[in-house]
């Protein structure tokens, strides 16, 4: 897989709280929900690429290893929802109201 966020791979990604590190995987997830709206399979593709590294870069910051579960599970719920047959049912509404929160309580602690 690509890397597409160079700068925050090589550590700058770990300076980062969970609300920012969250918020910027939802923005990420809201840009892929956008693209497959408007029926653009590759952009969306490329926007759930970012997605996961992102999410895989929070997985791996060991300040959110208490949030382990949560990050797989929402890893694999990600890729059911863009990937696989949605089997768990996610509509975009409920990936929006998920990272809302995240990009909310960022903007609050700043």
């Amino acid at each position: 897989m690509k890397i597409w966020h160079r700068e925050l791979a090589a550590g700058r990604w770990f300076e980062l709280s969970y609300d920012e590190q969250m918020g910027n995987v939802g923005s990420e997830v809201e840009r892929a929900l956008n693209w497959q709206q408007r029926g653009n399979s590759e952009y969306c593709r490329r926007a759930v690429e970012r997605a996961f590294e992102l999410l895989d870069l929070t997985i791996a910051d060991a300040r959110n290893s208490g949030r382990h579960s949560e990050l797989t599970r929402l890893r694999e719920a990600l890729a059911d929802y863009f990937v696989g047959e949605n089997q768990l049912g996610f509509t975009p509404a409920r990936w929006r109201s998920y990272f809302l929160t995240f990009a909310l309580a960022a903007r609050a602690g700043r």
